[in-house]
Formats: structure tokens, sequence, C-alpha cells
């Protein structure tokens, strides 16, 4: 039995850029973190005798004996591109409900291949792990994302990722000052709207006016790096806030449906009662509200929010690991 642990992201600036039709023509950048907490994966290969080969165990219970019979679909394709021909249980257990804007999805791709890889006996890099999963979300089943999730969830901690026209990813750990990074986490706050959507749909809305969303996403490639030394730094951290609302700012002017007037209500609730800047998690349209908020403020911004649930957090550094194996 093999279990891996893969945590969700956080984005903090340069969603979007992570996309092909973004990438294809100059280079994307996303900065962002992973948090404590976890998708967890486990993976088992039963006793000789089986009533059917393939046992996944998620929203619901799937007992197949044919992988193109698998309705889950990153399960499906996952044991497709690895061709598992054994017998094989795979249970999913997560602390954060998925379609909610923290990568979901994709820390799943990165620890199903974990644990399966570990299963068959290899041990393969973080890239090669990214990597694999994005190609099995964006390739095999053509979903409308970007690379970003794939990466953080795989290597963890704070980076800073390089998205190249070749399709290559720079993946640049932020050499983060621990007294910075402590008084960042101190002051970001998270809080969960209860609307869910499907990243891939809503992406796919807005695909429309390109022309338009290149020249918004040039301008949050261009936050990227000041956001990222804040984090280098031992300087002010109000900064750090500031360049999250200007861009959530821009990112609310691209096409389709980033925000809702629901969400913007709670943006606004926010910033009225202290918050200094934040943004909606994910490609829009539900999940988590991230906001940066000095100590002093909090109670007020919690205050001014009363109606939804807020998700305490630390960062994470480790990435997606196999923390249980028993050979058996």
């Amino acid at each position: 039995m093999i279990i891996s642990r893969t945590p969700f992201r956080v984005s903090f600036i340069g969603g979007g850029t992570d996309l092909e039709s973004y990438y294809v023509a100059g280079e994307g950048r996303v900065l962002s973190t992973t948090i404590d907490k976890y998708i967890y994966v486990c993976v088992k290969k039963p006793v000789d005798i089986v009533e059917h080969r393939y046992r996944i165990v998620w929203s619901r219970l799937e007992c197949k004996d044919r992988i193109e019979d698998i309705e889950h679909p990153i399960v499906r394709e996952t044991l497709d591109f690895l061709k598992i021909d054994h017998p094989v249980e795979i249970v999913t257990v997560a602390d954060v409900p998925a379609q909610t804007g923290l990568g979901s999805s994709s820390a799943f791709a990165v620890g199903l291949l974990n644990a399966l890889y570990c299963l068959s006996g290899k041990t393969v890099t973080k890239y090669r792990l990214a990597s694999e999963a994005a190609y099995i979300e964006i390739e095999r089943l053509g979903r409308t994302i970007g690379k970003q999730d794939h990466f953080a969830a795989a290597y963890g901690n704070i980076n800073t990722f390089t998205f190249c026209s070749n399709g290559r990813v720079s993946v640049d750990p932020v050499p983060y000052n621990p007294t910075t990074k402590r008084a960042i986490q101190d002051r970001l706050m998270l809080f969960y709207t209860a609307l869910k959507r499907d990243a891939s749909e809503v992406l796919e809305t807005q695909r429309g006016g390109e022309d338009c969303s290149r020249v918004v996403l040039d301008e949050l490639v261009k936050l990227v790096e000041p956001a990222a030394e804040v984090l280098r730094s031992t300087g002010p951290l109000l900064r750090f806030g500031e360049l999250l609302h200007e861009a959530w700012v821009l990112k609310r002017s691209l096409p389709g449906s980033v925000s809702n007037p629901e969400i913007d209500a709670h943006y606004e609730a926010a910033r009225r009662a202290g918050a200094v800047g934040g943004k909606l998690l994910g490609a829009g349209g539900g999940g988590f509200l991230l906001f940066y908020v000095e100590p002093e403020r909090q109670t007020a911004v919690r205050a001014a929010l009363g109606g939804l649930f807020e998700l305490p957090f630390r960062f994470d550094d480790s990435g997606s690991r196999i923390t249980y194996y028993d050979e058996r």
C-alpha cells in the first residue's frame, strides 16, 4: 500500500499566463505557494482473488474490469497512460472540496501519478510528475487549464514559475526571508464563498476577446517580480497587499466570468473593513477569496464577511510526497 500527500496551492499573481494560448507567443509567469491543505491518494495491489480489476473510491464507488470503463477521467487516463495492467485499488481523501480554486484536480493528478509510480517501484523527478500530470489533464482530457497548478503541487513551497514558448517550465524557488514569510502568512486570510465552478469551463468563456486579454495578462506578468521581491526582502509588507489588489483589478477586466456581483460584494466589504488587497483563487466564478489584512484589522474583516467560512492555513514547503509505503 502506498499513500501520497499532495498540497493545494494559492496562486498570488500571474494566473492565466500559464495557458498555452498565452505563453506560446511570450513567456508567462506566476507567483504561487502551496498550503497545508492536502489531497491523499492511497493505492494498493489487492490480493490475488478479486471481483474487479479496478476499484476506485472517490465521491462514488467504481468497480470496473476495463480501464476504458472507468468514469473518473483522471484515474482512467492515468492508468491508461502508465499502462497499469494489474488489479489496483485507489482511494482519495481531501482536506478541501473540489472545484474551489485551490488546484484540486491538478493536485490529484500529481498525487495519483506519484503513488502509482511508487507502487511500480519507480522514482521520478518533481518535474516529470508535474509535466505528465499537466499532459494528462490538458492533452489527453482536453481541459482548458494552465500548467501552474501541477508544478505548484509537485514542488511545493513559494515559487516563481516561468512558462516558455517551447513548453518548458522554469521553476525558481523564492529565497524568502523567514521573518517575512511568517509575517506574510499572518496577514493572509482565506474565506470560502461556497460557490463551486469548473476551471476549464470558466477559462473557456474567457478566450473571447483575446487581444484584450493579452494586454491585461501582459500587465499581470509585470507584477510578479515586484511581489516576489517583497517576499525576498525585509522591507514593508504592505506592498504585497497592494500588488494583490492591482492584479485583481486587472483580472476583473478580463472577458468572461472572473467575478460576479456576489463576489464583488464580498471583496468590497472586506476592503471597507480594512483589507489592503486580495483576489479570487482559481479561474474565477467561485471558490476561495484571499485577502491581505494587517493584524489589527482582521477582526473587522471577519465581521464584514461573517457569512463566509474562514479557512486557517500555513504555507507548505514539501510538495507531493509519499507519506506511507508498505510493499506488501
